[in-house]
């Protein structure tokens, strides 16, 4: 590890409101990727949307934030982030994954 760098964050994000049926995953997919964040993206049966986010404090931070706008037809009405603890996973990439 270089210890230049600050340490990965991983973050599980669960967002409820109107996200699903309106490209939620999709923009949620793409922002992350913008962003350089690494892992993945679902509905959820009960209608939200559950990330699990990791990458640099600043991009992930800045997700999170970004995560009430993200997308124009949703209407996200909360958002509840949690810390994964060490060891998390490692993930390469992000992607959208089935419904849980």
């Amino acid at each position: 590890m270089d210890p230049l760098q600050p340490p990965l964050l991983t973050r599980r994000v669960r967002v409820r409101g109107l996200v699903q049926g309106v490209g939620y995953r999709y923009a949620c997919a793409e922002l992350a990727r913008s962003l350089g964040i690494a892992g993945w993206v679902r509905n959820r049966l009960d209608g939200s949307v559950e990330a699990v986010l990791q990458g640099h404090p600043d991009p992930v931070e800045r997700m999170c934030e970004r995560l009430r706008s993200c997308n124009p037809g949703a209407r996200v009405e909360a958002l509840e982030i949690s810390e994964v603890p060490e060891p998390a996973p490692s993930f390469d990439g992000f992607e959208q994954r089935p419904t849980a």
